[in-house]
């Protein structure tokens, strides 16, 4: 046993200032801390986000069905989770997890809340009938990827990037860990992708939307530092292929835009309304203080 090994006490508490880099919102209890209501627009559907991996699914998924032809205009709303916005009584009333992103959709008699993002994906593809077969084999595969990034992505970010990016001190034995199941699940989708275009076969789909922003930004170097050196991420040539096709897509590009306030001016739009936000209103154009 090393020196530094921790041994683990018979019932654990809770020291407010563990956590590193998540440590002012982290907490092991659930509901608001403070009264603040959600603003609303005009639009059908109101979404309440940040840019995060499961934030860009979400605006990828409506900026695509507009671009589609499909009467899904929203607000997008900023959810600050570094200052708490998510433990916001108004918040945990659409998500009780309290985690980016939510979303009201106002389109029907009444509104609906969805929460989680996978949830949020399906209920627009049902919706408007896209991204999504109806039924048969093609929908069921759709299905699996969709619940394999739900189910990988938590050792990506939660393990590997955490520990790798975010801790407030290296140890080996996570990062090893960690580490080698990302390299697993990178080799699974570069498997998948060797044979196909998409990850559920020759059709663009909420799969992919839902993968892209954590495996794709990982391949393209965005995520975690230089955790792409530290993977070997150029190994994965069909995950770079994907990648980079799935990123000249226009809905993507605008996507990813959206509920960003850090990065390069020009790729920050603190909150969308009309379409035309994305001329006039990104970061480089009225440069407020974030």
């Amino acid at each position: 046993m090393s020196d530094d090994s921790y041994t683990p006490p018979k019932v654990w508490t809770w020291e407010s200032e563990n956590g590193g880099t998540f440590a002012s919102t982290n907490r092991p209890i659930a509901g608001p801390t403070h009264d603040k209501a959600l603003p609303e627009g005009k639009h059908p559907f109101q979404l309440y986000s940040m840019a995060t991996p499961n934030g860009v699914k979400v605006t990828t998924m409506l900026e695509e069905l507009l671009d589609a032809g499909h009467d899904a205009e929203y607000d997008a709303w900023p959810i600050r989770i570094g200052d708490g916005d998510q433990f916001g009584s108004g918040f945990v009333e659409v998500n009780p997890n309290s985690k980016i992103p939510a979303l009201i959709d106002r389109s029907g008699a009444e509104p609906v809340r969805v929460f989680e993002s996978a949830s949020i994906l399906l209920h627009l593809a049902e919706k408007f009938g896209a991204f999504l077969p109806r039924s048969g084999a093609g929908r069921t595969e759709v299905m699996n990827w969709l619940m394999w990034q739900m189910g990988s992505a938590p050792y990506l970010g939660g393990g590997f990037g955490h520990f790798y990016h975010y801790a407030p001190e290296k140890w080996q034995y996570p990062i090893d860990r960690f580490a080698m199941e990302v390299k697993r699940q990178l080799d699974v989708l570069d498997r998948q992708l060797a044979e196909r275009r998409f990850i559920a076969g020759e059709d663009y789909t909420i799969a992919d939307m839902a993968i892209w922003p954590w495996y794709g930004n990982l391949a393209l170097g965005r995520q975690y530092g230089d955790a792409a050196t530290f993977l070997s991420l150029h190994e994965y040539e069909h995950v770079q292929r994907w990648a980079n096709e799935i990123e000249a897509r226009p809905a993507v590009q605008r996507g990813r835009k959206v509920n960003r306030f850090w990065g390069e001016p020009e790729e920050q739009l603190w909150e969308r309304h009309a379409a035309s936000d994305f001329e006039t209103q990104t970061q480089d154009k009225i440069g407020e203080d974030a």
